[in-house]
């Protein structure tokens, strides 16, 4: 017997493997409707090979932690950095619930970490061809390596794209948006960022000594051994983000938002 069809805006209670979580039916069939989790909610399917609790609570016998970065991905479309163990995990998770966006995603991930010595595809000067348009998208590019330094890439939307050894300083970056990228060992130094978005962004030993990143959203973004000396934060947005053994002598962080933000070992003065 098929279940009745729940409401879109129904909230759903899960626990997976002893974590629990709170949701919509529309947030788990919406992005990927052929999915498990879409199928187990939608009312075709019974619910038999998940057992519910008497407060309506269903249990799934599969890894909690990670199912609240499966909840990330169905909400928003995105997944902060993480370890490449940490993906592979993720990737078992996200095969198992059929999320093919997410397992697609992933697996890009995973393939910039087998190919970093790969040669960007553009250069700089058919980066200068582009900017001269109206608007200017680098999503999911491989600029790596490239010099990028003192030119005015303001709003250029660079998400997904791999900048690994990028060289953006005194670039003018303002709302320019970074979400996702792979952009460890990059340079920033002294460039305008104003407003950027670089949430989940991995900055990983970058240089951003003297940028202005006033308002900037770095929320779980990876700031692992970044230098951010003299660096402007004024208002930064930083929940979540992993700072750890960052260099942080003389920044301005006034106003800044570090809740929930990984601040171990860092270097203040």
């Amino acid at each position: 017997m098929q279940s009745p069809e729940p409401s879109s805006s129904s909230p759903v209670l899960l626990n997976i493997g002893g974590k629990k979580y709170a949701t919509t039916v529309e947030t788990l069939m919406q992005r990927e409707p052929d999915s498990m989790l879409a199928a187990m909610f939608s009312g075709r399917h019974t619910l038999h090979d998940h057992p519910t609790t008497g407060k309506g609570v269903v249990f799934v016998d599969r890894d909690g932690k990670h199912f609240r970065h499966v909840l990330n991905w169905l909400r928003d479309g995105a997944i902060p950095v993480l370890s490449e163990s940490d993906y592979q995990q993720l990737l078992r998770e996200a095969e198992y619930y059929q999320l093919l966006g997410l397992v697609d995603y992933i697996n890009e991930r995973l393939g910039w970490k087998e190919t970093d010595n790969s040669e960007a595809e553009l250069t700089r000067k058919d980066v200068i061809k582009c900017i001269q348009t109206q608007r200017v998208r680098f999503r999911g590019v491989n600029l790596s390596g490239l010099d990028l330094s003192k030119l005015d890439l303001s709003e250029v939307d660079f998400s997904y794209a791999c900048i690994k050894n990028t060289d953006f300083s005194y670039a003018n970056l303002y709302k320019a948006k970074f979400g996702q990228v792979e952009a460890s060992s990059s340079s920033f130094q002294n460039a305008i960022l104003r407003e950027c978005e670089f949430i989940g962004a991995n900055l990983e030993e970058s240089i951003l000594d003297g940028a202005n990143l006033r308002s900037a959203n770095l929320q779980d973004a990876c700031l692992t051994r970044c230098s951010l000396i003299l660096t402007d934060l004024h208002s930064a947005h930083l929940q979540t983000a992993n700072l750890t053994q960052a260099d942080l002598r003389g920044a301005n962080l006034e106003a800044a938002n570090l809740k929930g933000a990984k601040l171990s070992a860092i270097d203040w003065c």
